[in-house]
């Protein structure tokens, strides 16, 4: 039991770790997309349009945010309101995190790729492209980060279960992630 969680927390902040990277191409590739079209006034750059550039802004941005939420998660990053929480004792607190999980968290990540699921295989079945003849032609995949998010919290969401069970149970639990208030 205990290293499926540390499978799932690991498996976590690795593409957590991996993905705030995007964050640094972002900046980057505007960075160059301003210099090249207002210093150099470039309609292209490395033989792909600035649209394209532009486009890749927004697929990082929104995979940025889809890969990181579990990991967000993970380290208690997520607003919430902490009225309760932050006080309550470490027993209250694994009840409050295991109910959340069961009743709200686990079912709202399955109604997310449920309802997802339909746009993502439409998307996928016509091979759904940017509507500019010169923007990236796989917005399919930017469709599937959707699926991919629902999946990466609904594990997170059963490791955090999981970890509050154990604690519940009286079982040690080695939970590194647990008490942080910000990221590092």
């Amino acid at each position: 039991m205990h290293l499926i969680y540390k499978v799932l927390d690991g498996f976590s902040d690795r593409v957590g770790r991996v993905v705030c990277w995007f964050a640094l191409a972002m900046v980057l590739i505007q960075f160059t997309l301003v210099i090249m079209r207002y210093v150099y006034s470039a309609s292209n750059f490395m033989s792909l349009s600035t649209l394209w550039w532009q486009e890749s802004i927004v697929y990082l941005h929104g995979s940025l945010i889809m890969f990181g939420v579990a990991y967000t998660y993970l380290h208690n990053g997520h607003v919430r309101v902490d009225i309760f929480y932050r006080d309550a004792s470490p027993r209250r607190q694994d009840w409050t995190d295991l109910i959340g999980c069961l009743l709200f968290l686990l079912p709202v990540c399955y109604l997310i790729w449920w309802s997802a699921l339909p746009s993502v295989m439409n998307s996928w079945r016509i091979l759904e492209r940017s509507q500019e003849t010169s923007g990236i032609p796989y917005r399919y995949l930017l469709r599937t980060t959707v699926l991919v998010m629902s999946v990466l919290l609904a594990l997170q969401a059963l490791s955090t279960a999981l970890k509050a069970t154990l604690r519940l149970l009286g079982h040690q639990v080695d939970d590194p992630f647990r008490g942080e208030e910000s990221l590092d």
